[in-house]
């Protein structure tokens, strides 16, 4: 049986991903059969500082204090899925190490893990994913031996113009595109990632026009 194909272009900073995330691997844990899973690196907000920034200030000078109490004070989002997102804490910046990371994972075979370890920092702990030592740490928490820290820069930056020339942007992650051509925009439910990955969602390849709403 041929081992189904799936690439996952999110940003470790986007709650919409963490969720996506968190499903679709669910779903391949589900599945009878191997999965291949390629993560595509994107980065919303290339420009942010990697001093951080406490994500309320972010959402307050977009969107008003009003907005950003609301979303600070929201403990719903993520907690269908077991996840537990506390805005009040996150330190919004740049994730290109993370990504960077993420990609030394992968070559390990931890790839899931550290997505999943890197969110968790982000999203539960309040920590700050440019911080080097701290992605070092995590590293090493989750079994991956990282190497120096301009290791695979250049890759990634490839691979980040590669992303954006598919089309991919911030209002379109997380985006899973599968073996066959299906492609899913958004957190979507378990049972479609489950369903592609089983064969059994229709595409001829192309995001534009095999994006499942």
């Amino acid at each position: 049986m041929t081992a189904q194909r799936a690439e996952l272009a999110l940003d470790l900073v986007c709650a919409r991903c963490y969720i996506g995330f968190t499903r679709f691997r669910r779903a391949v844990h589900r599945h009878r059969g191997d999965v291949e899973l390629v993560f595509l690196p994107f980065q919303a907000a290339p420009d942010a500082p990697a001093a951080g920034e406490p994500l309320f200030e972010v959402h307050k000078r977009l969107f008003g204090e009003a907005t950003a109490q609301q979303i600070a004070s929201d403990t719903t989002l993520g907690a269908a899925d077991g996840l537990r997102l506390d805005f009040r804490r996150a330190m919004f910046t740049h994730t290109f190490d993370a990504h960077r990371i993420l990609a030394q994972a992968s070559a390990q075979g931890r790839g899931e893990q550290m997505a999943e370890r890197l969110f968790r920092a982000y999203f539960t702990d309040g920590l700050r994913l440019s911080d080097r030592l701290t992605l070092t740490r995590l590293a090493a928490e989750t079994g991956v031996v990282t190497d120096d820290a301009d290791t695979g820069a250049d890759e990634l930056r490839a691979a980040l113009a590669r992303v954006r020339d598919l089309g991919i942007d911030a209002d379109s992650i997380p985006v899973v595109r599968f073996r066959g051509g299906t492609v899913l925009q958004g957190e979507q439910p378990e049972e479609a990632y489950a369903a592609a990955l089983d064969g059994n969602l229709d595409g001829s390849g192309g995001l534009d026009s095999d994006i499942q709403r």
